[in-house]
């Protein structure tokens, strides 16, 4: 039985994915249709209706015109599919293992002044090279920017889609096209018999001139490339296992749904949310859905703590305090952690310090994903608790605490309630970092929480106070 029964050529604008349909087509048993959910037609420009399907119709149900493609198609059938087109079908594309994927990549740079050129001269494809219009590209650093961004996303989209699914596809790019070995070996993995034995010559090669001939300003192209971080090599890695959305920790009264972050202020939050009605809390994802529809305008919000903060509160009521036996053995063991005995006070400052930097060690490791024990929601970076809010739903607001009476009145008055006088600082958590803070601690916390603090610009806790 055939691995693949049906294709799908994942490309963008001039990236050869003409060029590659053409040759595709000239093998017997294989069909390729061109740009079948592209918005504006079915397949090629100015055709609007293909297997009995018009626009208006696939618009209803694109899913009825995949079908039909490849019900009525002899062989095996296939269409090209780029970043903008109809967005229903790619879920359905990429669960089907007996769709063969392929992906044509392109020089992001070559692919967008081709397509500045293409823009100014009206010429898309080019069969006679007498007929050729020539014309030099106006290189835009923004418009590149976000030319790249979206030909990155799109390709990322599809590498988690595939790897989650655990299928692989036939990655080629757009110097291979012309190679025809390649071209069989692709028919080759699509489970085909026929090879082809030349190119199509049908389809010219459009501005083969070096890139610096093609662009008017190729000085400010090369400044804007050079900034740049083409290997992305100023990511902040990301290794933090992924966090549930933790709906049983959610309490609402009244308008407003409390999603809150361990370790921040959340008694305090709670206390001035009391203030505005009796808590409703222990939701599920029915009850809390249940919640939602019977208070509409309701606003939703978290609030987000510095990370020293925070990580030297969660260091207090759960290591300290011994609640979380087995990370505090960790810590000792694995850190040196010179802890007093639960629940006790410790002997001075410089044991008390000691012992918090040797948490931020293993917080670091921890939320790294290099520690055996699960990442405690207290000492979990905030991005990553964010990220697991949006597995059911983001809130509506992301407080400050430094801001937390502005946030809050804010909050309320979305709501539809009146503000009650804001809950007090949490001046305990704040004096007992105070007291042995060094510049030091400053920056194990920021090596323990890079996310944090790049993505919600936080400088140094001592200057925040």
């Amino acid at each position: 039985m055939a691995r693949f029964t049906s294709f799908v050529l994942f490309a963008e604008m001039r990236t050869g994915s003409n060029f590659l349909e053409a040759n595709l087509n000239a093998l017997p048993g294989l069909s390729c249709l061109g740009e079948v959910f592209n918005p504006h037609f079915i397949g090629k420009k100015d055709q609007t209706e293909m297997f009995g399907v018009d626009l208006a119709a696939r618009e209803r149900d694109p899913f009825a015109l995949l079908a039909a493609l490849r019900a009525k198609t002899e062989g095996m059938a296939g269409f090209r599919y780029f970043h903008d087109h109809d967005a229903r079908v790619l879920p359905a594309l990429l669960d089907d293992p007996a769709c063969a994927k392929i992906i044509l990549t392109r020089n992001p740079v070559d692919s967008y002044v081709s397509w500045k050129i293409a823009q100014a001269t009206g010429q898309w494809k080019l069969t006679n090279a007498k007929n050729l219009k020539t014309a030099q590209a106006d290189f835009d650093a923004a418009e590149f920017r976000a030319h790249l961004e979206a030909l990155q996303g799109f390709q990322l989209q599809l590498m988690h889609g595939l790897q989650t699914r655990g299928q692989t596809a036939f990655y080629i790019d757009y110097d291979d096209i012309q190679d025809v070995a390649v071209l069989n070996g692709l028919a080759a993995w699509l489970g085909l018999e026929a090879r082809l034995e030349g190119l199509d010559d049908k389809l010219k090669k459009q501005n083969p001139e070096e890139i610096g001939e093609k662009v008017t300003n190729l000085p400010e192209m090369e400044a804007a490339l050079a900034r740049l971080d083409r290997f992305n090599l100023n990511r902040t890695p990301n290794f933090e296992p992924r966090r549930p959305p933790a709906i049983p920790s959610f309490v609402a009264a009244g308008g407003l749904l409390f999603q809150p972050i361990r370790s921040g202020p959340e008694a305090q939050v709670k206390a001035w949310l009391l203030a505005h009605g009796p808590l409703e809390g222990d939701f599920v994802q029915k009850s809390l859905r249940q919640w939602k529809r019977a208070h509409p305008g309701h606003r939703s919000f978290t609030v987000i703590r510095h990370p020293l903060l925070r990580a030297h509160q969660a260091f207090l009521s759960q290591i300290v305090s011994g609640k979380l036996s087995e990370h505090r053995q960790a810590l000792i063991r694995g850190q040196g952690a010179d802890l007093p005995p639960p629940g006790k006070p410790f002997a001075d400052l410089d044991q008390h310090r000691a012992a918090f930097a040797a948490f931020l060690r293993y917080a670091k490791l921890s939320v790294a994903g290099q520690m055996g024990q699960r990442v405690s929601p207290h000492w979990a970076s905030q991005s990553a608790v964010l990220q697991g809010f949006a597995g059911f739903q983001t809130p509506d607001l992301v407080l400050r605490e430094d801001q937390l009476a502005e946030g809050l009145a804010f909050a309320a008055a979305e709501a539809g309630l009146t503000a009650l006088a804001p809950p007090a600082a949490d001046r305990a958590a704040h004096d007992a970092l105070a007291a042995i803070w060094l510049p030091d601690l400053e920056e194990a916390a920021r090596e323990a929480y890079p996310r944090d603090y790049m993505g919600f610009g936080f400088g140094p806790w001592r200057d925040a106070r």
